[in-house]
C-alpha cells in the first residue's frame, strides 16, 4: 500500500529477529535460576549457535508464511495481538519439533519460558513502535501524507479504511473536489481537480488518491499524467466497489488487468484445511450419535404420521440449490402451508416465529436442542455444506433478498454460524446478513474452532431456537 509503511515493516522483521534471540537467552537464564523442575547448574547453558541459527530461520519463515509482515492485510502496520499470538505459538511449535529430532537435552520448562518471553518481546516492540508512530503523528510527521480527489460514496470508504486501519502513520490532509461543498467525513476541501498538481508541490504530500465517480473518470486520465512528473505516489480507487462482493482478484491476461467480482472467499489451502475438519469432524459425530439418530427418528414416526426425515431445496455456496436433510420437526404437509410472515418494528419480513402451529412436540424439542440439524452432516459429507457458516436459505426468502445481502452466497452454507452464536432467531433477517458477513470477511480455522464452542453452550441455553 504506503510505500513508507514497508519500512516500519522491515522495521519491525529486523526488531523481531533481534526480540527473539533476547528471548530465547532470558528463557535459558530463567530456566536456571528459577527453582522450577530439575535443579540445574547456575552456570550451565542449554544454548549453542546452532539452536540460535533455527530460531534465526523458524520465526522470520513461519511470521512470513502468517503473513505478519504482510502490508497488505486489513490491519494496521504493527499487526494486531491475535495475528502475533497465532504466529509465536506456530514458530515455537516447530522450533520444539526440531529440537526433538536435534538437541532433545534442551529442558521442555526451556521452551515454555521462550514461548512466553517471545511474546512478551515482540508484543512490546510493537506497541513501542505503535507509540512511536503515534508521537510523530502528533508532532505533525506521519509516515504519509495523501491527498484525496473525489467527495463520493467510495472517496468516503477511503476516508474510513485509512482512519481505522493506518491512522497512526497515515494522514489524508483534504480532499480535492469538483462537486461537493463539504470533504467526506470532516475533511477540508482544498481546491478543484484541477489544483492537484499545485497542492503535491505545495504541501509536501506523498500520495494522491483519486477516488472518482464513473461518470468523472477522464479527469483520471488528466491527473495522472499532470502528476507524472512530480514526486508523488498516485493511486485509483475504482467506483465499482459496490459491485465487489466480500472478496475480488486482479489477474493479467495479455497485459490487461481482470478483476474479478465474484472470487471464492476461501479457497487454496484455507479451503483445503476446512475441508479436511469439515469430513472428520462430520464422520465422527454420524459414528457416535448413531444410536441418537435412530432413536430420534423413531419418536418422530410415533409422534406424528410422516417421514422422520425432512427433504428441501436450499440455496448454498454461490447460488447454487442443493437438497438439504433434517429431522421432521412440523407436520407432513407442512410445506403445503405457506408459514405466516410477520414484520419488525422497521417493516421487515420475519420468517421463524416461535408459536408457528405446524411444529410437532418432539420437532419442538429437537428444534430447541438443535437435534434437528443431526442429518445436514450428511449434506457437509456430500460438500453441499460445512460444519461452521451462514444458514443456507430457501429460494423465496433468497429472492427477496437485497443485493448486499446476496453476499452471504460467497461461501459455503453451514450446520451453525456467526448468528447463530449471537442471538440466533431472535435476530431479525438484516441483522443475521450482518453477521454472517462479519464470519466471510475474517474467515479462519481458529474463528470456526470458537464458532462451534460457542455452539455448545447456545445449545444448551436453547435460546433463540424454534
Amino acid at each position: 500500500m504506503f510505500v513508507r509503511l514497508r519500512r516500519i515493516i522491515l522495521l519491525l522483521a529486523a526488531l523481531d529477529c533481534l526480540g527473539t534471540q533476547l528471548a530465547l537467552l532470558a528463557a535459558d537464564f530463567v530456566r536456571r535460576v528459577v527453582p522450577l523442575g530439575a535443579p540445574v547448574e547456575a552456570s550451565t547453558t542449554f544454548l549453542n549457535p546452532v539452536i540460535h541459527l533455527i530460531v534465526a530461520i523458524v520465526f522470520p519463515v513461519a511470521f512470513l508464511t502468517l503473513s505478519v509482515y504482510d502490508v497488505r492485510r486489513d490491519t494496521s502496520p504493527v499487526g494486531d495481538s491475535l495475528s502475533l499470538t497465532r504466529a509465536v505459538a506456530v514458530s515455537v511449535f516447530v522450533f520444539a519439533g526440531v529440537l526433538y529430532f536435534s538437541y532433545r537435552d534442551v529442558p521442555r520448562l526451556l521452551v515454555i519460558y521462550f514461548f512466553f518471553l517471545a511474546w512478551a518481546v515482540l508484543a512490546g516492540i510493537r506497541l513501542a513502535v505503535g507509540l512511536g508512530l503515534r508521537y510523530l503523528l502528533k508532532q505533525g510527521r506521519p509516515l504519509s501524507r495523501v491527498l484525496l480527489v473525489g467527495a463520493g460514496e467510495t472517496a468516503e470508504a477511503v476516508v474510513a479504511a485509512v482512519r481505522v486501519r493506518l491512522g497512526d502513520s497515515v494522514v489524508i490532509v483534504g480532499c480535492a473536489t469538483d462537486d461537493a461543498a463539504s470533504a467526506p467525513l470532516g475533511l477540508p476541501v482544498l481546491g478543484k481537480t484541477a489544483d492537484v498538481p499545485d497542492l503535491v508541490r505545495t504541501m509536501n504530500l506523498d500520495e494522491v488518491i483519486l477516488a472518482l465517480p464513473s461518470e468523472q473518470y477522464e479527469i483520471v486520465e488528466t491527473l495522472a499524467y499532470a502528476l507524472l512528473t512530480l514526486p508523488v505516489r498516485v493511486r485509483l480507487v475504482p467506483d465499482y466497489l459496490r459491485l465487489v462482493v466480500v472478496q475480488s482478484s486482479v489477474e493479467s491476461l495479455g497485459g490487461l488487468p481482470l478483476i474479478g467480482l465474484r472470487e471464492p472467499r476461501i479457497g487454496g489451502l484455507a479451503w483445503a484445511t476446512k475441508r479436511l475438519f469439515d469430513v472428520i469432524v462430520a464422520s465422527v459425530v454420524l459414528v457416535l450419535a448413531a444410536p441418537l439418530i435412530a432413536l430420534i427418528a423413531w419418536a418422530i414416526r410415533r409422534d406424528s404420521p410422516g417421514p422422520s426425515l425432512f427433504r428441501q431445496q436450499r440455496v448454498g455456496e454461490n447460488g447454487r440449490s442443493f437438497c438439504m436433510y433434517k429431522f421432521r420437526t412440523m407436520v407432513s404437509d407442512a410445506d403445503m402451508r405457506r408459514p405466516e410472515v410477520a414484520l419488525d418494528e422497521q417493516g421487515r419480513q420475519v420468517y421463524k416465529r416461535p408459536d408457528d402451529a405446524r411444529i410437532t412436540r418432539v420437532g419442538s424439542f429437537l428444534r430447541r436442542t438443535s437435534l434437528d440439524e443431526l442429518p445436514q452432516l450428511i449434506n457437509v459429507l456430500k460438500g453441499e455444506m460445512s460444519l461452521v457458516g451462514p444458514r443456507p436459505e430457501v429460494q423465496f426468502i433468497v429472492d427477496s433478498y437485497e443485493p448486499w445481502q446476496r453476499q452471504r452466497l460467497a461461501v459455503p452454507p453451514g450446520i451453525t454460524g456467526w448468528w447463530q452464536v449471537n442471538g440466533r432467531s431472535d435476530l431479525p433477517m438484516h441483522l443475521n446478513t450482518q453477521l454472517d458477513l462479519y464470519y466471510i470477511r475474517n474467515y479462519s480455522l481458529w474463528l470456526d474452532l470458537k464458532i462451534l464452542w460457542l455452539t455448545v453452550g447456545v445449545v444448551i441455553r436453547g435460546r433463540g431456537a424454534y
